[in-house]
C-alpha cells in the first residue's frame, strides 16, 4: 500500500512546505492543522497539499493532527499569492493568517448564576448582597457575583446549593448574532438610492467585481454601502462580509450605525481588541458563523469560510499600508483577495487614489459617484490664510483672521476644529546657549515635548525621558526651549484666547478617544484640537469651523504622493465642517497659497489637480504608471550594511524598463541603534517587479549581521 504524502507548511521563515509521511491512523486534508516533527522538537503547522508517494525518498512522519476548523482553499492561496508577490516565505505570511492558537480549540465553558426560585433557607447580609447583585446583573460567574457583592465564593456556591440561585453552562466566546439585512432600512436620497441601486445590481450579478464609491464628505458613503451589505445577506444565508476602516477610532462609530441598521453589532478585529476577542472571531470567522467583521489592515488575513464582500472605507488612507515586518498594502491587497475568493470589493472614498481612479479610467472598476450631500447640508467655504502677509503674533500659532473666526463661531454657539498634524506640545526641543538638539538615543530622530506629562518622547522608537532642567550637551540651566508647534501648544493658546471655551485635545496620544468623540457630537466641546485622527470619519453636527493650523506641512521632503497625500487630508479636513444644516467653512493657514493642491482644494476642482497629478506621475513613470520596491537593510555596525547595500546594488539584473536608485542613506539614517541604507527601484508598468527582486535576492548572499528587507510598493521614504 503506498503512502500518503502531506506537504506541511509551517508559520516560519522557512522558504517552502516540508514533506512527511501521514501515518495510516491518522487522516488529514489540506487546511487541516497538524503537529511535526521540525529539528528537535514538534511544531505546528498547516497541510498545504496531498502528494502522491515516492518510494525513494526518506520522509518523517507527521506526529498528529491537532483539529480546529482547517484553512479554507481560498485562504490558503491567498497566503501563497501573496508570498509571490511580496518576494517572502509563504511561512511568514501564514504566521499572519495564523493568530491565534487557541482558536484551534472549542471554546471554553464557564458556569453561570441567575436568580432562582429555592429558598435561601437563613438569610444574611452577605447573602441578601449576593441575591441582590444577581438581580441586577442577570447572570453573572461566581467570582463576579463574589465581587459585586464583597463576599467569598462560597456564598455563592451556598446560595446555588439551596437553589436560591439557579447555575448553567455557558460559552465563553459565544456566536455572534446574525445580522438583519431587513431591520431597518434607511430612508435614502434620490441620489443615495441610485449609488446603491448600482451596487446591489453588481452584488446580484456574483463573481469577483470591483467598485469605487467616490462620494464628497458627508455624502452617505456609509449608508450606501450598508445596502450592498443588505443584498448580500438576502442572497446567501452562509455569506460573510468585511468591512475595512483605516484607524481603530472609527470603529466605534462605525458599530453603532452598523447596530443601528442590522440590529447586532459585527465581529470587531483589531490589535486593541484583546486575546479573548481575537480568539473568538477568528474561530467563528473560520467555523463561517461571524458573518460580518469589522476590522483593521489585518482583517485580511482571517480564514473566511464563504467572503462574499469587502468593503474599504477611506480606501485612501495612508495606514492601510503596513510597513513594519510583513510590508502589504491592504487596500490592493483586498482586490486581490477578493478576486481569489469570486467575491466583490467596494472601495469608498471621498478623495480616492489615483491608483484606483486610474483603474476607474482604465474599466477595471466601476465609477460610483455621490457628488452632494443630502438635504440642507452643502460642503464648506474653503478659503487661505497667507501667513506672509497675516502672520500670528511672535509666540503664538493662530494667525489674526483665524482667531476672529474663532471668536464669531465661539460667539454663535458653534464648533471649531483646529486642525495640525503634529502630537504633543513641541516637535523639537534645542538648547539656547549651544544649539544642541534633543534627540532620541540610538535614533536620528527629535524628541517631542509633551508639556502635559512632562516628558520628551520619540515617537519612532517610543523613547522616554524626564525634560531635563539643564542642558545634557553644555549644562546651561533653564536654556532648553520649545520650538514650533504641537497640538498640546495650540490648544494652550486657544485657552489663553478664549478662556470661557471648553477645549479639549484629540490625537493618538489621548486615552479618551471615545470619551471625547461622545462630547463633541453633543456638543460639550466648543474647541477641539486634533491630529489627523480628528479627520477621519466623524459627523459633529455644531461644527461649523475647520483652522488649519499649518497647510504646509505634508508638502516638504521627497515623498512622490505629498502632493496628493496633502490635498486628500485638507479635503477630510475640511470636510468636517457643515455637516447639518449649517452651513460650515474651512481657513487654511499656509505660506504657499499658490501651491497646486491648495488651489485646487479652493476652487473646487479636484479634476484640475487630479490631472495634473497624474501628469507628473506619467512622466516620471510612478505608480500608478509604474511600478516601485524598496530594498533596506540594517546593520548595527556601520561597515558591514555599507559593504552589503553595494554588493546588492552590484548584484543588480540589467532588465529593460527598470532603473535602480541607490543605495544611500534614508532621512532616518540610524534607528535603535540600527544603521540603515536603501535602494529603490523604479519599473515600467509591464516588468514582474516581484521576479526580478526574487531573482536579484537570489544572486546575493547576506552576512547574518545585516537584516534585508523588501517592500512592494513603498509608502514610506523615512
Amino acid at each position: 500500500m503506498s503512502r500518503r504524502i502531506a506537504a506541511i507548511l509551517f508559520p516560519l521563515p522557512l522558504p517552502e512546505a516540508f514533506d512527511y509521511v501521514v501515518p495510516e491512523d491518522v487522516e488529514v486534508q489540506p487546511g487541516d492543522h497538524v503537529l511535526a516533527p521540525l529539528g528537535k522538537r514538534l511544531a505546528r503547522g498547516v497541510v498545504w497539499a496531498i502528494k502522491p508517494d515516492d518510494p525513494a525518498r526518506k520522509l518523517k512522519p507527521l506526529d498528529s493532527a491537532t483539529g480546529g476548523p482547517p484553512l479554507p482553499e481560498g485562504t490558503r492561496r491567498f497566503v501563497d499569492w501573496l508570498a509571490r508577490y511580496l518576494v517572502q516565505s509563504p511561512g511568514i505570511v501564514l504566521r499572519s493568517v495564523l493568530r491565534s492558537t487557541d482558536a484551534l480549540k472549542p471554546s471554553p465553558a464557564e458556569t453561570v448564576y441567575k436568580p432562582g426560585s429555592g429558598d435561601p433557607g437563613r438569610m444574611t447580609e452577605a447573602r441578601q448582597r449576593v441575591l441582590d447583585a444577581a438581580a441586577a446583573l442577570g447572570e453573572a460567574t461566581a467570582a463576579d457575583l463574589a465581587r459585586e457583592a464583597g463576599v467569598t465564593a462560597s456564598v455563592v456556591k451556598g446560595l446555588a446549593k439551596c437553589g436560591a440561585l439557579s447555575e448553567e453552562k455557558r460559552l465563553v466566546d459565544p456566536p455572534f448574532e446574525e445580522p438583519d439585512p431587513d431591520h431597518a432600512g434607511l430612508d435614502l436620497t434620490a441620489m443615495q438610492g441610485e449609488a446603491s441601486g448600482v451596487l446591489r445590481r453588481l452584488v446580484r450579478a456574483g463573481g469577483f467585481q470591483s467598485a469605487l464609491l467616490d462620494g464628497v464628505t458627508g455624502s452617505g458613503k456609509t449608508e450606501v454601502y450598508f445596502e450592498a451589505v443588505a443584498e448580500v445577506l438576502r442572497r446567501d444565508p452562509k455569506a460573510q462580509i468585511l468591512i475595512m476602516l483605516p484607524e481603530i477610532a472609527l470603529t466605534e462609530a462605525v458599530l453603532s450605525r452598523f447596530e443601528k441598521r442590522f440590529g447586532v453589532k459585527p465581529a470587531l478585529w483589531h490589535s486593541g481588541a484583546g486575546p479573548k476577542n481575537r480568539r473568538r472571531v477568528w474561530r467563528e470567522v473560520a467555523e463561517g458563523r461571524a458573518r460580518i467583521v469589522v476590522g483593521a489592515r489585518s482583517a485580511l488575513f482571517l480564514p473566511f469560510m464563504r467572503l462574499a464582500l469587502i468593503v474599504v472605507d477611506e480606501e485612501h488612507d495612508p495606514t492601510y499600508k503596513q510597513d513594519e515586518g510583513l510590508a502589504y498594502q491592504a487596500r490592493d491587497l483586498a482586490i486581490v483577495r477578493a478576486k481569489l475568493e469570486g467575491a466583490m470589493v467596494v472601495l469608498a472614498s471621498a478623495t480616492p487614489s489615483l491608483e484606483s481612479l486610474a483603474n476607474v479610467q482604465a474599466g477595471r472598476y466601476v465609477h460610483v459617484h455621490l457628488p452632494a450631500r443630502p438635504g440642507a447640508a452643502i460642503l464648506p467655504e474653503i478659503g487661505t490664510i497667507d501667513l506672509r502677509e497675516t502672520p500670528a503674533e511672535t509666540g503664538c500659532w493662530l494667525s489674526p483672521p483665524l482667531v476672529a473666526a474663532m471668536a464669531e463661531t465661539f460667539a454663535r454657539g458653534e464648533q471649531s476644529l483646529l486642525y495640525l498634524n503634529r502630537r504633543g506640545y513641541a516637535p523639537l526641543v534645542l538648547c539656547r546657549a549651544c544649539g544642541h538638539r534633543m534627540v532620541s538615543p540610538d535614533t536620528q530622530s527629535y524628541l517631542v515635548e509633551h508639556r502635559y506629562t512632562g516628558r520628551l518622547v520619540c515617537h519612532v522608537t517610543g523613547f522616554s525621558m524626564p525634560k531635563p532642567k539643564a542642558c545634557p550637551e553644555c549644562g546651561a540651566e533653564d536654556s532648553l526651549t520649545s520650538v514650533g508647534p504641537g497640538v498640546e501648544r495650540v490648544a494652550e493658546e486657544a485657552k489663553r484666547r478664549f478662556p470661557g471655551a471648553r477645549v479639549e485635545i484629540y490625537s493618538s496620544d489621548t486615552q479618551r478617544g471615545a470619551e471625547i468623540v461622545a462630547a463633541m457630537e453633543k456638543g460639550e466641546i466648543d474647541i477641539l484640537v486634533g491630529t489627523q485622527i480628528a479627520a477621519k470619519g466623524h459627523n459633529f453636527p455644531n461644527l461649523t469651523l475647520v483652522g488649519v493650523v499649518d497647510a504646509d506641512l505634508g508638502l516638504a521632503g521627497g515623498d512622490p504622493r505629498a502632493g496628493e497625500r496633502t490635498f486628500q487630508t485638507l479635503v477630510q479636513v475640511a470636510g468636517r465642517a457643515g455637516r447639518a444644516d449649517r452651513p460650515g467653512r474651512a481657513l487654511l493657514q499656509t505660506h504657499q497659497p499658490e501651491h497646486e493642491a491648495i488651489q485646487a482644494l479652493i476652487a473646487g476642482d479636484r479634476d484640475r489637480f487630479l490631472d495634473m497629478e497624474f501628469m507628473a506621475r506619467e512622466a516620471l513613470g510612478l505608480p500608478p504608471f509604474g511600478r516601485l520596491a524598496a530594498i533596506g537593510l540594517m546593520s548595527q555596525d556601520p561597515a558591514n550594511v555599507e559593504k552589503a547595500a553595494a554588493d546588492w546594488a552590484a548584484a543588480a539584473p540589467v532588465t529593460d524598463g527598470v532603473e535602480i536608485w541607490g543605495p544611500a542613506e534614508p532621512p532616518r539614517a540610524m534607528v535603535r541603534g540600527w544603521h540603515r541604507r536603501r535602494i529603490l527601484v523604479r519599473a515600467d508598468k509591464t516588468v514582474d517587479i516581484s521576479a526580478y527582486l526574487r531573482a536579484w535576492a537570489g544572486r546575493v548572499k547576506t552576512p547574518s549581521s545585516v537584516r534585508v528587507s523588501i517592500d512592494v510598493e513603498p509608502y514610506s521614504f523615512i
